[in-house]
């Protein structure tokens, strides 16, 4: 029997990949890219701020489904197609971290090879 868990959660894959959504292993908690999927849509929307809207959301909900919170993210990192897209996602971290004495550490990349219309995506790591 393994000691890592594959996490998935409904309307959010990696396509056809064979990628689960994170790993856990014992606390340690690993995402693959999250990114703006619209969990009822199944699609990406065109606009920034809905993508990094929905990029917390489905982190959220991958986190949960791991058995940890955003509490116990000790880091991001976050891939924006263009610099402009920040503003989108310092506003949904400034809602996912509003304490600025308890946030996890962040890296910003830009990567105009992000996929299709997709702007914005992320991975983290949590301690459960």
């Amino acid at each position: 029997m393994s000691v890592r868990k594959s996490i998935q959660v409904e309307g959010f894959s990696h396509g056809a990949q064979p990628i689960p959504a994170a790993s856990r292993v014992g606390n340690i908690v690993m995402t693959g890219g999250i990114y703006g999927l619209d969990p009822a849509t199944g699609k990406i929307p065109d606009d920034v701020e809905k993508q990094a809207e929905l990029m917390f959301h489905n982190l959220t909900r991958i986190i949960a489904a791991a058995g940890a919170t955003m509490e116990q993210v000790v880091k991001m990192t976050v891939y924006v197609k263009a610099p402009e897209a920040r503003a989108a996602v310092n506003k949904h971290w400034l809602l996912a971290f509003p304490d600025p004495t308890s946030r996890p550490a962040r890296h910003t990349f830009q990567n105009d090879h992000l996929p299709s219309n997709m702007l914005v995506q992320c991975d983290a790591t949590a301690v459960a």
